[in-house]
């Protein structure tokens, strides 16, 4: 077993922040943890690498309970960069995780190149972007290559560029057999990254496959948006306006080659047909509903 969690609880004085979490993980995967902030998301990895202690519950990693220190050989826990140093570079943080980890020195070169960050990596950290401390994160968490990763919003401050590249690092990983469990509110980079799905709501999770609640959807470009926006009104069509000459809908709310049609008999023409998965953000809509609302 890669990961038990069985009825975990978590109370400051008299708030219950945990309310008995359970949570199995048997072989590799990538799970997303998603609420609010202040919902749990961070207290919960805290409990699990034993950073924070708990009132009931038991945690195992990798068959381990949380409190053998030796499980840290095999599993990294990315949290946020108040954990760095200014007054180092990012080389020293890495020299000093080889050096506990007893890691070959030579592998800072290659992580450091694998994330990206090797003009910067003998800078001081006082001097980085919050970017490149992200970057430097994830280099801290990768380069002992861990069985299980568990992260705290990694896609916090980077471009899209740097978005792309830490998910396909992520991809990589767990082609390479890591079980990573990612805290995000970036729902787009979810819906990319896992079908698996843990909503945390009220001190409780709620387990979601992706494919059993995502749809398609659909990001036309057309050459005459007002036209297409008279022709749509007039057919009862349901549609956003995503940009200039750009219309959206879901599969859920119309079939695609019906949308086509009534475009073309009348003369719109279609430049272009963008498809995306839709399932995280139109899940959190409903689950929190109430928050979005306030």
């Amino acid at each position: 077993m890669i990961v038990e969690v069985n009825n975990l609880k978590k109370r400051y004085k008299k708030q219950m922040v945990l309310k008995g979490i359970d949570i199995q993980v048997e072989e590799p995967q990538i799970i997303a943890l998603v609420g609010p902030n202040g919902s749990g998301k961070t207290t919960l990895l805290n409990c699990m690498t034993n950073l924070l202690s708990f009132q009931e519950g038991e945690v195992k990693l990798l068959g381990k309970k949380q409190t053998d220190a030796s499980i840290f050989r095999d599993v990294s826990y990315l949290q946020d960069n108040r954990i760095l140093y200014g007054n180092l570079t990012g080389y020293d943080h890495l020299k000093f995780i080889c050096s506990v980890q007893k890691i070959d020195i030579s592998k800072i070169k290659e992580v450091a190149e694998r994330v990206g960050m090797e003009k910067y990596l003998k800078k001081r950290v006082r001097n980085y972007s919050l970017g490149m401390k992200q970057h430097l994160l994830l280099a801290m968490v990768i380069i002992n290559e861990p069985k299980l990763l568990l992260m705290d919003e990694p896609l916090n401050g980077l471009d899209p560029t740097s978005a792309i590249n830490m998910r396909k690092i992520l991809l990589e990983l767990y082609e390479e057999g890591t079980t990573i469990i990612v805290s995000s509110h970036n729902l787009d980079e979810i819906d990319r990254l896992t079908n698996t799905i843990y909503f945390m709501k009220d001190g409780a999770l709620l387990k979601e496959s992706l494919q059993d609640i995502s749809s398609k959807k659909y990001l036309i470009t057309v050459n005459d948006i007002e036209k297409a926006k008279r022709v749509l009104h007039e057919k009862v069509i349901p549609f956003t306006v995503t940009d200039q000459y750009q219309l959206g809908f879901e599969e859920t709310d119309v079939d695609l080659q019906s949308f086509i049609n009534s475009l073309n008999d009348n003369a719109i023409t279609i430049k272009d047909i963008e498809v995306q998965k839709v399932g995280a953000e139109k899940r959190y809509r409903e689950l929190f509903e109430e928050e979005l609302s306030s």
